[in-house]
């Protein structure tokens, strides 16, 4: 179990310790971090070991059975560690699998579901007395380091994926009204944080729920729509980058945002795939070509464009045919960051149901046949960034080197840029560099004056 070195913080010995084991996507660490501040708040210190902790958090994932196996290994290792332990998260939907396999944990509560979570922790540790022994951050507890942050704007989605059941763990879509959530930017800033990740589970979509309603935000009128969002966010002086976004119409309005610096020029859009066939069994939008032009204006618009996507081989019914659209797909969308998954049933999902599953040898062979024509797709458009000058971002520092990332990158998921021998520079700093050196996914490359 790790916790970031930002909630490592020190209390009375009376005062009650929690430890969290934060697994999934940033979404789940989102919640994580807003469990973990309500618990500061009412005056919890955060153990960073289970041996520290008088009671440990797990917040589960329950996507992919490989990520449900993940959860209940978490969970027992937590049993094993400290013995009072409280389950949490999209597994936490699934009370009865988790009690039948670890009937010693305390208590079971699913995603979103904040104050029983609050509630279980009060039971089996009780809060000190005073629960305002020290303060809480304005910016509250981040699991992440202190440069960079998640911006969860909605919860929940209305899509109806074949292979996919996160609307029936977290719910139809649900938008925060545009102030808080520019409000909490603004505090997040204020405290130092130089990146702000927007993420949900439908980004695009943010505010539909909402019919797109306006608040106030300093004086100034926001409504619950993507474009507003991020043109207010882009005022903040950080960077400000878009994941989860679903290719609507209106994301086109985005494009030029990017083209003027007030959001990166970034865009993590899921396509799935590329056969109208295989769309259409997924239950996504299956206009593919049009896809292709939209792309191709988007980097008219602004040519330092990035596009990172992910891709499903092996859906059930996917035949040769289907699988070389994907590929001729690729190669033509020229996409700058690509991911891949083996199709993998899911409890719950009606993909489940459908005919013609593709076995497990195939679904390897396309799986690598697709990486290996996606690195060669990245390693042509690294190459063409050497020369050039790009703005990095400090994640690391050690005695051999810096390590960041441009904007093309998200933490996490795409490359890094390695400043090898560079120890003039601090994590959080915003470095031009010159790149003399590029491999499938990574760039090399040395800082420049700023004059230069």
């Amino acid at each position: 179990m790790t916790v970031s070195d930002s909630v490592s913080l020190r209390s009375p010995t009376s005062t009650p310790k929690v430890g969290m084991v934060s697994l999934g996507c940033p979404k789940a660490l989102v919640d994580s971090e807003r469990i973990l501040t309500k618990l500061r708040a009412d005056g919890y210190a955060i153990s960073p070991d289970y041996a520290g902790a008088d009671v440990v958090l797990v917040n589960t994932c329950g996507f992919l059975d490989t990520a449900r196996q993940e959860s209940l290994d978490a969970i027992g290792e937590a049993l094993a560690e400290n013995g009072r332990v409280i389950v949490t998260g999209c597994l936490g939907a699934e009370a009865d699998l988790i009690h039948k396999t670890h009937p010693g944990v305390l208590a079971v509560t699913g995603p979103q579901q904040y104050e029983q979570v609050v509630t279980a922790v009060h039971e089996a540790a009780p809060p000190a007395p005073d629960p305002f022994v020290d303060l809480v951050p304005p910016q509250g507890i981040k699991l992440t380091p202190r440069h960079y942050a998640y911006l969860k704007i909605s919860e929940g989605c209305n899509h109806s994926c074949s292979f996919c059941i996160i609307p029936s763990m977290r719910g139809k879509l649900a938008s925060r009204p545009a102030r808080d959530i520019l409000f909490e930017a603004e505090r997040l800033v204020i405290a130092g944080v130089r990146e702000l990740l927007v993420i949900s589970q439908d980004t695009s979509a943010y505010g539909v729920d909402l019919k797109h309603a306006q608040s106030n935000w300093h004086g100034r009128q926001v409504a619950a729509r993507m474009t507003d969002l991020c043109d207010a966010l882009g005022d903040l002086g950080a960077w400000v980058r878009l994941h989860y976004v679903y290719p609507y119409p209106h994301v086109d309005a985005v494009i030029p945002l990017m083209a003027a610096g007030k959001v990166l020029p970034y865009l993590d859009i899921p396509f799935q795939h590329a056969s109208p066939k295989v769309l259409k069994a997924m239950k996504r939008p299956a206009h593919q070509a049009r896809t292709l032009d939209r792309i191709r204006s988007w980097r008219a618009t602004c040519p330092d464009l990035t596009v990172r996507s992910t891709f499903i081989v092996g859906f059930p019914g996917e035949t040769e045919e289907d699988f070389q659209i994907l590929l001729d797909w690729l190669e033509e969308a020229q996409l700058d960051r690509v991911g891949c998954f083996k199709f993998e049933p899911v409890d719950g999902a009606a993909a489940n149901a459908l005919p013609d599953p593709v076995p497990e040898t195939v679904k390897q062979e396309r799986y690598d046949r697709f990486m290996a024509a996606q690195q060669a797709i990245s390693a042509k458009r690294l190459a063409a960034k050497v020369g050039q000058v790009v703005d990095v971002l400090i994640d690391e520092v050690d005695e051999d080197g810096a390590i960041g990332r441009s904007k093309a990158d998200a933490p996490e998921i795409d490359g890094a840029v390695y400043l090898n021998g560079d120890t003039g520079v601090a994590v959080g700093d915003i470095v031009p560099v010159r790149i003399e050196q590029a491999d499938e996914y990574d760039l090399w490359g040395l800082r420049v004056d700023e004059d230069d």
